[in-house]
């Protein structure tokens, strides 16, 4: 891109980077997207995961105590949040910043703030549908969150107490018969459950995802498949370092998800950014009669629809960008669905494995740089990524056009980690 007045780059073409784009379009800007990855890439997280929008999870992974359950994730490869020996010492600072994250004062911080973003997302998420007329892509059916005794149950009311205050409707159900007029076909060890009925979903991220980018470019969106290795400013310019050479614009924002802290680096601005390394295993249509989207708290996965089919997934490895990926996790997370859903297929599914941006307080960076000012940061959603774009979007586009944000953004600012 030739620097022009109003002209944006955007490195990263996932479902933030996208998300931006059409924004700043809409404001004016001439906006090129530039990803490692073709626009259809099915590699990236907006490809491939659950398809919620999850305005009602608004708890960080850093809850209160989390951090005496910290030796038994070293011993346990397959569960629900897990830390590979071997990579133990390098996350090591992370999980520090992640064990202060979890202290009282910074959690309820923490879950105001999130609560806030999810609320500003939801009505912006509300203005994109109509925008790009996406309705039909949406699954607006709600959410069970299942437990297998009142003593589980019971040790959740924290967080559902939390919703109530933050103004989250929800019903709790108290019984096998109830949760079954929810949705029929569950194991009867699911004894309690809370029901959210604003949740919903798409019918399958990488449509959307695809949707957003067809209509970036029926808008005059331009996008280049080029790795961004640097970044830059000269004057009132702001200059991505390519594998084709410069590129240059009067604004550039980084939204590269687990890639992101790499390239703030060569501005001098670390992030403590890891990589949630998500997985799942998609089974073909008539698989189950899924009514609504299930999450199976005690053990870290959920079970959402996807075109008619059903994607199995979750759970948290926390292990960078570069080991190989660990399929038996799909594997476990696919038997513990079989056990839970009898008369689930399980037969000729497909297995996946994402990497999400997660940053210790669960929050994400939505701020400019203190060392390029034409360069902004919007990266570090962990699983709220499709969750928070529409937000996102609008927020960075208030940063970038110095117009007051919709609600305050001191707590995503970068110089939190400082």
């Amino acid at each position: 891109m030739s620097s022009t007045s109003n002209s944006v780059a955007i490195v990263g073409a996932g479902i933030i980077g996208i998300n931006i784009g059409l924004e700043l379009q809409r404001r004016g800007f001439a906006v090129c997207l530039y990803d490692r990855e073709p626009l259809d890439s099915t590699a990236r997280a907006s490809a491939g995961n659950a398809g919620a929008f999850a305005f009602t999870d608004v708890m960080p992974l850093a809850t209160p105590g989390i951090m005496r359950k910290a030796p038994k994730w070293l011993f346990d490869p397959l569960g629900p949040l897990s830390i590979p020996p071997q990579y133990a010492p390098k996350i090591a600072p992370w999980m520090l910043r992640f064990w202060r994250a979890s202290w009282p004062d910074r959690f309820a911080a923490g879950v105001t703030a999130q609560s806030r973003l999810m609320a500003h997302s939801r009505d912006a998420l509300e203005r994109l549908v109509e925008s790009v007329q996406g309705e039909h892509l949406l699954l607006r059916q709600g959410q069970i969150q299942l437990y297998e005794s009142e003593a589980e149950f019971k040790a959740t009311a924290p967080e559902w107490n939390l919703r109530r205050e933050h103004g989250i409707p929800f019903e709790l159900l108290d019984s096998p018969e109830a949760i079954a007029e929810r949705q029929p076909g569950l194991s009867r060890q699911f004894t309690h459950a809370g029901y959210t009925p604003t949740w919903f979903n798409v019918v399958d991220p990488q449509t959307w995802t695809q949707h957003l980018a067809q209509t970036f470019l029926e808008r005059g969106g331009r996008f280049e498949a080029v790795a961004v290795n640097r970044l830059g400013q000269e004057g009132n310019e702001a200059v991505l370092q390519t594998d084709q050479g410069p590129r240059r614009a009067e604004f550039a924002v980084v939204a590269a998800g687990a890639y992101s802290h790499h390239l703030s680096q060569t501005l001098g601005e670390p992030v403590p950014l890891e990589t949630e390394r998500g997985y799942n295993t998609t089974l073909p249509a008539g698989a189950f009669d899924l009514r609504l989207h299930l999450t199976f708290a005690g053990h870290g996965f959920v079970v959402t629809s996807n075109k008619g089919g059903v994607r199995v997934g979750g759970a948290v490895e926390l292990g960078g960008l570069r080991r190989p990926p660990n399929y038996r996790r799909s594997d476990i997370l696919l038997e513990k669905a079989a056990r839970f859903m009898p008369g689930l297929d399980t037969t000729n599914g497909e297995r996946w494995m994402g990497f999400r941006p997660s940053l210790p307080d669960s929050l994400p960076v939505l701020d400019r740089s203190a060392k390029a000012q034409r360069i902004l940061y919007a990266f570090g959603h962990g699983h709220t990524g499709l969750t928070q774009a529409a937000g996102t979007a609008e927020l960075i586009a208030d940063v970038l056009t110095q117009q007051p944000p919709s609600i305050d953004l001191a707590p995503f600012r970068l110089n939190r980690f400082r």
